[in-house]
């Protein structure tokens, strides 16, 4: 009996022996009940019959390989599209999702074996079809399963960081109240500026948090554009950290028309980025160098330092999220910061139409070059 025949004259026994594994994967398993167990497996054997049946070019085969369904052009989700998010909600781990798949393979090919008996030649076409169509069907659920883990894990970010602002607008508030008031005498003095200078910090790793995940969420980078001057932003920017890292030695040099539309204090939280990761990975010796040049319909911002190279390996991932750069010698232990400032920069640039671009080697230093149109 051909294979897409068996299934169909014995999807029961195949169901069934699919649900005793499933209640074996973990708790999630066990608290499913049985419409739950059967979660969408009929759909896809269904899906593999008619796969089988249908017949099946050198190109459609290299795709089924890569995991690439006919429903990703039309937009139709697949059952295993569904089962993965499915199992993703309910709380299988990915690893007990993929082996309700090898349960699926393994019962199909044993009760076949088991009714027909040896293999014939057409055998052995089908039995490569159907485990190219289980192959597909698991990359499809693990691309699902993966898509909807992380969207949650960015929701749960954005909830976490929007919901700790109350309280730490709270702890900021009152602690610089109690530091104006002038009252405070030692040690009360000193722990209550470590409270409101650490509050503050934390402020802005939940401000970084809520902006990564507008980021990946979708809703994008909030723009409030005026009419500012960029070559005075800069230069509050270098004051900024001049007074915050005093030992570091900053020159600014401006030149041409620096105004334009754009936010300003999503300008200033580019450029606190851009230096304080100059500052932190630049030489202390050497002077770090930031240029403003106004051109006809852009402004050009080059910021360069000295100190150890970016290695080459870094450089195409230097603004993904989270990253945290392996050179320098405070880098790998720096707590303060949670490695989203040069993604979040980058994201600032992209908000503004603008461009980012990074080059660094032994010679020449490291010098980011920013364009914004006017």
């Amino acid at each position: 009996m051909r294979l897409a025949d068996f299934i169909s004259k014995n999807t029961g026994p195949i169901l069934d022996e699919w649900v005793v594994f499933a209640e074996s994967c973990g708790v999630a398993g066990k608290e499913l009940d049985l419409v739950g167990l059967r979660d969408h497996a009929l759909a896809m054997l269904t899906a593999v019959v008619a796969d089988l049946r249908t017949p099946q070019s050198a190109t459609e085969q290299a795709a089924k390989s890569k995991g690439e369904a006919d429903s990703a052009a039309n937009g139709v989700e697949t059952a295993a599209e569904v089962h993965g998010a499915g199992r993703a909600e309910v709380g299988f781990s990915i690893g007990e999702m993929v082996s309700e798949y090898r349960a699926l393979r393994a019962s199909v090919i044993r009760l076949w074996v088991k009714d027909g008996g040896a293999l014939k030649g057409s055998d052995l076409e089908d039995l490569m079809r159907f485990n190219e169509a289980i192959d597909q069907a698991i990359a499809e659920s693990i691309t699902r399963y993966t898509e909807d883990l992380g969207r949650s894990k960015e929701m749960f970010l954005a909830i976490l960081g929007h919901d700790l602002r109350s309280p730490l607008g709270a702890v900021i508030t009152s602690s610089q109240f109690m530091l104006d008031t002038g009252d405070l005498v030692e040690p009360h003095l000193t722990l209550t500026t470590r409270i409101a200078r650490s509050a503050r910090r934390m402020n802005q790793m939940v401000e970084d948090l809520l902006d990564f995940t507008r980021g990946r969420l979708g809703s994008g980078m909030s723009l409030v554009r005026e009419t500012v001057d960029i070559g005075q932003i800069v230069r509050q920017s270098v004051e900024e950290m001049r007074a915050a890292r005093p030992g570091s030695v900053l020159q600014v040099t401006t030149s041409g028309a620096l105004s334009g539309e754009w936010d300003s204090g999503r300008i200033s939280q580019l450029l606190s980025n851009l230096l304080g990761n100059a500052v932190q990975h630049g030489a202390d010796s050497e002077t770090i160098g930031v240029s403003v040049q106004g051109e006809p319909s852009e402004v050009v911002l080059r910021m360069h330092n000295g100190g150890t190279p970016i290695p080459r390996a870094d450089l195409a991932t230097l603004f993904s999220p989270f990253k945290r750069l392996r050179f320098g010698q405070t880098a790998a232990h720096d707590s303060k910061h949670l490695g989203l400032g040069l993604y979040i920069a980058q994201q600032i640039v992209s908000a503004h139409g603008g461009t980012i671009d990074v080059r660094s080697s032994v010679e020449a230093g490291t010098l980011i070059t920013v364009r914004l149109p006017r």
